[in-house]
């Protein structure tokens, strides 16, 4: 009789590896993250700064690792006979077949019942609606007067400080001083943002920060009445509580979390490096457009120079003008009154026409309309005329230089052999000996030059074009 296999054909034989393989698969799957409470024993921390241990109960041991990358946020000192509550990952280490867990948070175990108390009241508080970004304020890129809520002895106050200092030093600062751990904690915190909302001047924004801490050192940042009050400031307010890892209801409630003090100072003040590059920037440009601005004008204002035409050219003009409208009309009168004198008139049977004393009645009547109506129309031309003349003559006498010599002032020429020889403009143009005559409103002063000097250059006043 032939002997039985004692592996079914329809079985798989498996090796040691891909069993371990399997069984870490299957357990990772099924354990991604669990809770374990226990007491610590066999603890030892190696060079490389994993720290292996492990955690028992009075019926049952489990080994545990927790690497350096996550070991290096624990606030306490882990040893023997400690009891803790971590978390982690269930695992198989295939080399050895060892059950363990890799843990990535570990706390002492007190905080437990702390920690689930935080949980339901960030749960309720997020149903309510507090942790909503739709009601998170923005905060002002250019303060003039920040608060900060914070201990006077801690650190983070320092940091805050500093930083401010060195990056915004022209803003207004104050500082209120509290607890920031213990019974007093709740309450002087609350009361320091009533006394910074009831400021004479109110500050733009308002920090609130300390250093880091275990659970119970943080608890005042995660009370209600605390969380509450943050959410119904007035003022935005910044949460800087403890280190990067730290997460209290604070920073939830608050319109904006930085991860460090230091971080929240730079988060509510602008850098004065940048600033300054800016007014720079501004700087060059304003410069830049003032002269092209100034380029143009002065362009307008040459060619506007060269189109203006002295106003007693434009006199003499209309005077001509007038002249030669009046001959004109002279000429008009004396050619009509011939032609009136001349212009048949009368019966229309041929003998009346050859009769001349029929005909005078009618052209005495007609040539003493012509002449009324001619003497009306040259009194009426005459009148407009001599109407403008006048004020072109007023016009031509608010510019004329004859009005500022009335006022005191003379017109300093060189002769030259005519009437007002040639005017002098600078000091320059003479020498000692030279030959000058003074044009003054009323007759002239004929002098000759003792000295010659230049009047010292003014500055020209701000806002005024040279």
């Amino acid at each position: 009789m032939q002997a039985q296999p004692r592996v079914a054909q329809a079985d798989r034989v498996r090796t040691v590896s891909e069993v371990n393989a399997e069984a870490r698969f299957l357990i990772e799957e099924r354990f991604r993250r669990v809770w374990i409470e226990g007491e610590v024993s066999n603890f030892r921390p190696y060079a490389s700064g994993h720290w292996y241990f492990s955690l028992q109960d009075d019926r049952a041991q489990l080994r545990c690792v927790m690497f350096s990358g996550a070991n290096r946020f624990v606030r306490f000192r882990l040893h023997n006979g400690l009891s803790v509550l971590l978390r982690g990952r269930l695992s198989i280490y295939e080399g050895r077949g060892d059950f363990q867990a890799i843990v990535d948070h570990i706390e002492p175990a007190g905080e437990g019942a702390l920690r689930a108390a935080l949980e339901r009241l960030k749960s309720r508080l997020a149903q309510e609606g507090m942790f909503d970004e739709t009601r998170k304020r923005a905060i002002p890129g250019y303060p003039r007067h920040i608060a900060v809520i914070s201990s006077r002895s801690g650190a983070a106050l320092r940091d805050v400080v500093a930083v401010i200092r060195r990056r915004f030093p022209c803003v207004r600062l104050t500082c209120f001083d509290v607890a920031v751990q213990g019974f007093e904690a709740e309450g002087q915190i609350i009361a320091a943002f009533d006394r910074a909302e009831f400021m004479r001047h109110p500050p733009d924004v308002i920090v609130l920060t300390r250093g880091g801490g275990s659970l119970e050192d943080l608890a005042a940042f995660n009370l209600e009445s605390v969380a509450r009050r943050i959410a119904a400031a007035e003022i935005p307010v910044v949460s800087a509580i403890g280190h990067e890892t730290d997460v209290t209801i604070a920073d939830f409630v608050a319109d904006r979390r930085a991860p460090t003090p230091s971080a929240a100072a730079e988060m509510v003040t602008p850098d004065r490096r940048d600033i300054e590059s800016r007014l720079r920037r501004l700087q060059a440009t304003l410069v830049a457009r003032t002269k092209t601005r100034l380029g143009v004008d002065q362009r307008l204002l040459a060619a506007t120079r060269q189109r203006l035409v002295h106003p007693g050219r434009t006199v003499e003009q209309r005077m001509l003008r007038i002249d030669e409208l009046g001959e004109r009309l002279a000429g008009g009168m004396a050619s009509r009154i011939d032609h009136a004198r001349t212009a048949p008139a009368g019966p229309s049977d041929v003998g009346a026409r050859c009769n001349p004393a029929a005909g005078l009645p009618a052209a005495r009547e007609r040539v003493a309309r012509a002449a009324l109506q001619l003497h009306a129309a040259a009194t009426q031309s005459r009148r407009q005329r001599d109407a403008r003349v006048t004020a072109l003559a007023r016009a031509l006498n608010a510019v004329s230089p004859l009005a500022t010599l009335e006022r005191g002032f003379a017109i300093v020429a060189r002769p030259d052999g005519s009437r007002w020889g040639k005017p002098l403009g600078t000091a320059q143009d003479v020498q000692r000996g030279d030959a000058i005559v003074a044009h003054l409103a009323h007759g002239s002063i004929d002098a000759t030059v003792d000295r010659a000097a230049s009047r010292p250059e003014q500055t020209p006043i701000a806002g005024e074009k040279e």
